[in-house]
């Protein structure tokens, strides 16, 4: 009995293996077969796509990405959007293969096996898919790679439901392969799907791009793509390198070495001539322009872009950094082409660069820049705005065409830079605008005959750090480390500053000199002189803001980012309260660490916050406000126009108070009076918390009443202020020695204010609103609330899309 039923189970495999042993031939039959890295075979009856392995447990980078995008700038769902780069293998397991990401985060970089080994039985890694063996044709085994392709990879359905914007799910019936970007090349294998995505409940931002809401389309991309080979050499991260890193924790590391090891991610770039100070690349690093840009922003693009030849030039490389037109049969997801792309929106947001990586050592093999094209559009809108051209019905705004276009170069420029494996350095304006990896405000100034200048706005060429950092990155030395260590030296000697994203945070940050959006070496000088070219600006705002044929009541959000143009300066110039002077200082390369700025500098910086609160400064004249109707039949406000109480409206009050709002939110967050109470404790030189807040209450609820519209703006200035200190006072996060400083400020204004109630002050314009902020603050205090919940008054974005 037990012959038999050995010889049966025999036969049972036999049987098995015979159902999925076909020959080439037979299997191919009516299917296109692509060889390359990954061969596989495309059915175009049944618009699948099978995948033939020959050799499994074989290392490969697997890069998703979304070629078709939603469009829309606040979902961040956009066209030419790079997934995760995962190293991944296939599997077999059975009847099934598996495809594994592996854990490159934790490893053993080390010759032993059983070293290697324990950490990958250590550390968790992931299945991110399971085939079926489909056909085992000459032992090669054939899947059917359709559904993973067809799979939400991107995550979208996941952000749409995390913006809200509706629960949505994969339509099979309405989703295939898109075989026109389906392709197998010597190193690489691209897969292309059209994917439906079905649901309800869209949000207003889905449905603002969808033509039916209730079905959302996009192309999900697979690149398969063959490990580089070993002759890459990664190269250690400097703090000061101006290079991201790649971060991971190799436990095979010395246990007098650091667990944590950082390389920067660079692109391979070797001289032809090692030998020669000035050689030719073996392989060039090239970008492609996306076809679709318009000129002359596509010659703007390419102009800013190529500025980085400029750094290779300078390491002694030739043509070693190039900038050509995308072919028009080329895939712009394909890794092998370094691409910037031009991508529409809804709205106008955000460009970046983002790169296809290796994680295991950094090396970047593929560079993708993502430009919104309507950043162009509120360039040119903020130079008409500051200049007021149309006197005329022919008047040529060449200026203010080609201050847009140098906006281009630099965005162009910025982000190819990304994709070089650089990062932000928001220090460069302090150093005469010396990255294009900063974030520049349009530098505008006044001429001799005190006229609006836009010809400095942005820079023109590559900055001083800029080549410092391609130095560090991409340059050949005979001793790396001494090489490495002298680059450093040098750019510091140079008295190069470099401060990145955690600390240029406006109400993060502590650094008095990395910020976004700013310009010249002393914040609050410039802030003074942001405010007068916005004055200039305002004082010939109207009629001739807008083209001929244009509604008047468009001029509003012409005005918007002039009456805001001292935004971002006011950012800058927050940060010097309680600002902390320091650099990433290492042991034996720096002397001290950091120093406080000093009570000269952050009182001088009180008082210039101080005059963008004042109600004269935000009032704006009757005759520019009677030039501003309601929106005109056609036309809608957005989130580009002004707040507004009074309904269709320009509302003129509730712009000074967003205005207000902005700054005083930047005077008094949690972090900043923290830092401000210990600073003052070591030195009482420095203003106090308790010093600002009655500085603060002095200069807007104290002052006495103005005249006209003035009134209604200090108001409206006067509640916001206590609206600000009473939520700072709830703010949960408040530590509590500035909590008992700001209870003390309250206390004090509450009496103030009680002694201005009395009949004798009855005349006064502010005497009904004397009695409503006393009333506010009692009843705050003794329920531990407010009283009346605060209207939300924000400002329109900024530049690009927001503070």
């Amino acid at each position: 009995m037990k012959n038999v039923t050995v010889t049966f189970l025999f036969i049972i495999t036999l049987l098995s293996c015979n159902s999925l042993a076909f020959s080439a031939e037979k299997f191919s039959k009516g299917k296109d077969y692509q060889q390359g890295f990954v061969p596989f075979y495309l059915d175009k009856e049944s618009g699948k796509v099978f995948v033939e392995i020959s050799k499994f447990e074989q290392q490969f980078l697997f890069q998703s990405s979304m070629p078709h995008g939603v469009g829309s700038n606040d979902i961040g769902l956009d066209r030419g959007q790079l997934g995760q780069t995962r190293l991944v293998q296939f599997e077999h397991v059975g009847n099934k293969v598996f495809l594994r990401q592996l854990n490159t985060y934790y490893r053993a970089d080390s010759d032993n096996t059983l070293e290697r080994q324990a950490i990958d039985e250590a550390f968790a890694s992931s299945i991110l898919w399971g085939f079926k063996v489909e056909k085992v044709v000459n032992d090669k085994v054939i899947i059917d790679y359709t559904p993973f392709l067809l799979s939400d990879i991107h995550d979208l359905a996941a952000s749409l439901k995390s913006s809200k914007q509706g629960n949505y799910s994969i339509d099979a019936s309405r989703s295939g392969l898109y075989e026109k970007r389906t392709k197998a090349f010597i190193d690489n294998t691209e897969f292309e799907a059209i994917v439906t995505f079905k649901g309800k409940d869209a949000g207003k931002h889905l449905r603002s791009v969808t033509p039916d809401s209730n079905a959302l389309t996009v192309n999900f991309h697979h690149s398969l793509i063959r490990l580089p080979d070993d002759q890459y050499q990664a190269r250690k991260f400097h703090t000061y390198s101006g290079m991201w890193s790649v971060e991971y924790a190799d436990y095979a590391s010395n246990i007098d070495e650091p667990l944590l090891q950082r390389v920067i991610p660079r692109h391979r770039l070797n001289k032809k001539d090692p030998n020669s100070a000035i050689s030719e690349a073996i392989e060039p690093i090239i970008y492609y322009l996306d076809p679709g840009v318009p000129e002359p922003v596509r010659s703007a693009l390419l102009e800013g872009a190529l500025w980085w030849d400029q750094a290779f030039s300078a390491i002694g490389y030739k043509d070693a950094f190039q900038v050509k037109m995308l072919p028009a049969d080329a895939d712009p997801m394909d890794v092998r082409y370094n691409v910037i792309q031009w991508v529409h929106r809804a709205t106008r947001g955000w460009s970046y660069g983002a790169s296809v990586v290796d994680p295991r050592t950094g090396e970047i093999l593929k560079g993708h820049v993502t430009l919104g094209s309507l950043r162009v559009r509120q360039d040119y809108l903020i130079a008409l705005g500051l200049t007021s051209p149309f006197k005329s019905s022919d008047v040529n705004t060449n200026d203010q065409k080609e201050m847009a276009l140098a906006r281009i170069r630099q965005l162009s420029a910025h982000e190819v830079g990304h994709t070089l494996g650089i990062a932000h350095n928001f220090s460069a304006s302090v150093n005469n605008r010396a990255s294009v990896m900063d974030y520049p405000h349009p530098l505008i100034t006044l001429d001799a005959q005190g006229d609006i200048d836009l010809s400095n706005a942005y820079a023109t060429d590559i900055g001083v750090w800029d080549k410092h950092v391609i130095n560090y990155a991409y340059a050949d030395f005979d001793n790396e480390q001494q090489g490495l260590a002298q680059v450093i030296k040098a750019a510091k000697a140079q008295g190069l500053q470099y401060m990145s994203d955690p600390d240029a945070r406006p109400k993060s940050g502590a650094e008095a000199a990395g910020h976004l959006w700013d310009n010249g070496d002393d914040p609050v000088t410039e802030l003074t002189r942001v405010m007068a070219v916005r004055a200039k600006a305002l004082g010939n705002f109207g009629i001739n803001s807008i083209e001929q044929g244009t509604p008047f009541s468009e001029l509003e959000d012409t005005l918007v980012p002039v009456y805001n143009f001292h935004r971002y300066q006011v950012e800058a110039a927050a940060k010097v309260i309680a600002g902390v002077n320091y650099s990433y200082a290492v042991k034996g390369e720096d002397n001290a660490a950091q120093s406080v700025v000093s009570a000269e500098k952050q009182q001088a910086a009180i008082n210039a916050l101080l005059t963008t609160i004042a109600p004269e400064f935000l009032t704006l004249s009757n005759d520019l406000i009677s030039l501003i109707p309601p929106k005109a039949y056609g036309y809608n406000r957005s989130r580009e126009s002004f707040s507004s109480n009074t309904s269709l409206s320009f509302d003129p009050v509730t712009a000074a108070q967003a205005s207000a709002k902005h700054t005083l939110s930047l005077m008094l967050a949690p972090p900043r009076l923290a830092r401000l109470n210990q600073q003052h404790m070591l030195d009482n030189r420095i203003p106090s918390v308790h010093n600002l807040m009655s500085e603060i209450i002095t200069a807007t609820i104290k002052q006495d009443s103005k005249t006209g519209l003035e009134i209604a703006v200090q108001q409206r200035i006067n509640q916001q202020v206590l609206d600000s200190v009473l939520a700072l006072f709830h703010n949960d996060k408040l530590v509590a020695e500035v909590r008992s400083q700001v209870y003390a400020s309250l206390l004090d204004l509450q009496m103030w204010l009680k002694g201005k109630t009395s009949y004798h002050f009855k005349s006064n314009a502010l005497y009904a609103q004397y009695h409503l902020l006393q009333q506010q603050i009692a009843f705050s205090l003794q329920q531990g609330k407010t009283i009346i919940k605060e209207v939300p008054v924000n400002m329109p974005p900024g530049s690009p899309i927001g503070g």
